[in-house]
């Protein structure tokens, strides 16, 4: 025993001089990182707000001003904004809690660039970000942005409770062990060194490979172990890497024995009949591409409109088909829709309705009450198979996107205990313009069925929850983001969607100096012809007519790449039977042809337009064979194209120009960000990303590309099921608790 104490005790105070060393080190670091991520955010915000600042700043209206500071802020870690203009004297234009120690722009504001300071106030530590922007030529102020650093304090205290329990377990076990083997050698070592002279080993082992005098030790660490390990197993994004084991896990350990269901217009694989047969078709969708990998990671049944030509043939009697094909784990259940319905409901009320009104493309949106009372049909007998596919009384139903608003409510009447996850893959306007909508109220009431509604951003939230304080009697609670609402809550939160990572195509694909070659020859082009690609349906939001202005305009300005760049459109036929998309698609063409026509010295045809669907292994090899990828849209929720280029790019090459009004903007401002409205302004980066090195294509692509595995497909449904996790467990302890008290009544 003596022994054991003279190698235990330096081992237990070497072990306590590292932890008091390693807490002060870990809140040093901790604030050190974050520090760095809100410079990095405070950047990025001044980038995002200056085009709307400079509008108002030249209205000459300060109280404007601030009110859209005061907007700003209610994010909440973005405490107060202020800004200063020439020559820096005097009060700043400030939201309304602005720190009283920096009322004077003169004492902390200067001619110098970019800064960031500490500030210690009566509230807690500030983070004060100076950031230059510039009102064109004329004018350049300071924005001021001020975040919260309580919560790094909070963050370093939970750290260091954390370490202390750790190292406090740690030493228990280390002292434990070196006990235990400390009395176990001596006693046995004259036992042991007969059994080795007999050819056994020092300690006798049974069946199981653990020594019995070490076994009660073993299993008591083991479970020690264990809790440890479901103690500090990080379930937040910036800790956790999801990939399709990790969500399945999350499944199991957090939503174990629960029912998956998705519902949504869109079916993940068509079968239709051809010449040959039949055959099975991915869709062209931005939600199947996000969705479809998330259902073969965790089962469940997929509820579509069955709208292929051989569907019919391919169902169980159930109107039932597992896929995928050959490798199925997951089921689609189709709902079938009369050519009436499907007019109504789907190119009547959602696509003639509520698509425009969400988008600002210059469409004027049109409600017929026909097109409405079939978009009621139709969302009930969605809700109908939901009650029928449902295994148990509180499944987790995943309803996507506008085709289904009303969908939720009609849920939760049918199913009280179901867990409703909507999610809005479009933006949602402001309260003005929903406005429009004959029947908002009901839409917007049905949206309010669901436990959890996403969006893709926090700007879409704050309209949603903007456009229910207008027109509904309903709490709002800007705070926690939920909305009461006949007495039930909805919980109210931005989920960025993405894609799997890596994407399933990637497989099977071609090496990119392969696809380079291959997608040359195939357009009749030369080995080293300059390549750019645009990928996407023929839809009017996606402003492929203002891409076309942006290439005519650099053939333009830069003359010396006719005959050596060409553009390849892929545009897949959508929506035909819509008059808008028709006449959109032959302005497509036209425009194509006219520029075609304006360089007629061209070797190569400055645009090749391909109005034809191609398979995402197709898309993929046009994504690895282009220098770079246009998305111009002029308004979009996500946009998921930009996405799969990125992923497509191993080597590390290729630009990515994207448009400030897709929501993919956001996260990826490593692109080259370009309003699609100005044509001169995407000239310029259409010259830049053609004549960009390679050193600084690596540089952008990699930041974009470790951002886009990191917040993945997985990550995007990991967090929403998890939110629904606590929701459920939540409401459980609720109803225990709503039972403990009637039993004390009684």
């Amino acid at each position: 025993m003596r022994l054991s104490l003279r190698f235990l005790m330096p081992l237990l105070l070497a072990l306590a001089l590292f932890a008091w060393a390693a807490v002060p080190l870990t809140d040093a670091l901790m604030t050190r990182w974050f520090v760095r991520d809100l410079e990095i955010r405070s950047t990025l915000v001044a980038a995002t707000i200056q085009d709307s600042l400079q509008t108002l700043v030249q209205s000459g209206s300060d109280a404007r001003v601030a009110e859209f500071f005061n907007k700003l802020t209610r994010d909440e870690r973005l405490y107060a904004v202020g800004l200063c203009r020439r020559p820096f004297v005097g009060p700043p234009i400030s939201s309304t809690n602005f720190p009283a120690q920096l009322s004077r722009c003169e004492n902390w504001v200067g001619e110098a660039g970019e800064t960031s300071t500490l500030v210690r106030t009566a509230y807690g530590t500030l983070n004060v970000s100076v950031r230059p922007v510039a009102f064109g030529d004329a004018e350049t102020a300071k924005l001021v942005l001020v975040h919260d650093m309580n919560f790094v304090d909070r963050r370093n205290e939970e750290t260091r409770r954390y370490l202390f329990y750790f190292f406090l377990a740690l030493g228990a076990c280390v002292a434990l062990i070196t006990v235990v083997i400390a009395q176990v050698s001596w006693r046995g070592w004259v036992s042991g060194l007969r059994a080795l002279l007999r050819g056994d080993g020092i300690v006798r082992r049974t069946g199981t490979g653990t020594a019995p005098e070490l076994r009660p030790i073993a299993r008591d660490v083991s479970q020690l172990l264990r809790e440890l390990e479901h103690l500090y197993r990080p379930t937040d994004e910036n800790q956790q890497r999801w990939t399709k084991e990790t969500l399945r896990a999350t499944l199991r350990g957090e939503l174990r024995g629960n029912d998956i269901i998705v519902a949504s217009n869109r079916e993940p694989y068509l079968h239709e009949r051809d010449g040959a047969g039949v055959r099975v078709r991915r869709p062209a969708s931005g939600l199947v591409t996000a969705l479809e990998p998330v259902m073969r990671a965790c089962s469940g049944t997929w509820i579509a409109h069955g709208s292929g030509s051989a569907d019919r043939e391919t169902v169980d009697r159930f109107d039932r088909v597992d896929v995928p094909p050959g490798h199925p784990t997951y089921r689609i259940r189709r709902i079938w829709l009369t050519p009436e319905e499907e007019a109504g409901y789907y190119g009547g009320f959602a696509n003639e309705g509520l698509w425009p009104l969400c988008h600002i493309a210059h469409v004027r949106p049109t409600f017929r009450k026909r097109d409405w009372d079939f978009y009621q049909t139709v969302n009930a007998r969605f809700a109908d198979a939901v009650v029928r596919e449902s295994a148990t009384d509180d499944p987790i139903v995943l309803v996507q996107d506008y085709h289904f608003a009303l969908l939720p409510r009609m849920i939760r009447e049918r199913l009280p205990k179901a867990t409703v996850i909507s999610f809005w893959h479009i933006p949602w306007p402001n309260p003005e313009a929903f406005a429009i909508c004959p029947w908002r109220n009901e839409i917007l009431d049905g949206l309010l069925g669901s436990s959890i509604l996403g969006f893709h951003t926090q700007y879409h939230c704050n309209n949603f929850l903007d456009t229910v304080d207008r027109f509904l009697e309903a709490r709002v609670d800007r705070e926690q983001f939920n909305v009461t609402c006949r007495g039930e809550v909805t919980s109210v939160h931005a989920y960025p969607i993405s894609i799997e990572w890596p994407p399933e195509p990637l497989a099977t694909a071609k090496s990119i100096p392969d696809a380079r070659e291959d997608v040359r020859v195939r357009m009749n082009l030369p080995r080293g012809h300059k390549l750019g690609v645009g990928i996407e349906r023929l839809d009017y939001t996606k402003g492929i007519l203002e891409r076309f202005n942006a290439i005519e305009r650099l053939l333009e300005l830069y003359p010396a790449w006719i005959g050596r760049f060409t553009f390849v459109q892929i545009a897949s036929p959508s929506r035909a039977t819509l008059g808008e998309y028709r006449a959109y698609g032959e302005r497509v063409h036209a425009r194509a042809r006219e520029i075609n026509a304006h360089f007629p010295a061209a070797a190569h045809a400055p645009i090749i337009l391909l109005a034809e669907h191609h398979e995402p292994d197709a898309v993929y090899e046009y994504h690895r064979a282009a220098d770079f990828c246009f998305v111009s849209s002029l308004h979009d929720g996500m946009n998921l194209v930009a996405k799969e280029f990125v992923a497509a790019r191993e080597d590390e090459q290729g630009v990515l120009i994207l448009s400030q009004f897709a929501g993919a903007s956001r996260e990826l401002p490593e692109a080259l960000i370009v309003n699609p409205y100005d044509a001169d302004q995407c000239a310029q980066a259409l010259q830049l990303a053609l004549a960009m090195s390679t050193d600084e294509q690596r540089d952008r692509m990699r930041l974009m590309r470790n951002l886009v595995r990191e917040f993945n497909v997985y990550r995007w449904a990991g967090r929403m099921l998890l939110d629904a996790s606590a929701m459920r467990k939540r409401r459980r302890f609720g109803s225990s608790k709503e039972s403990v008290m009637r039993t004390v009544v009684q």
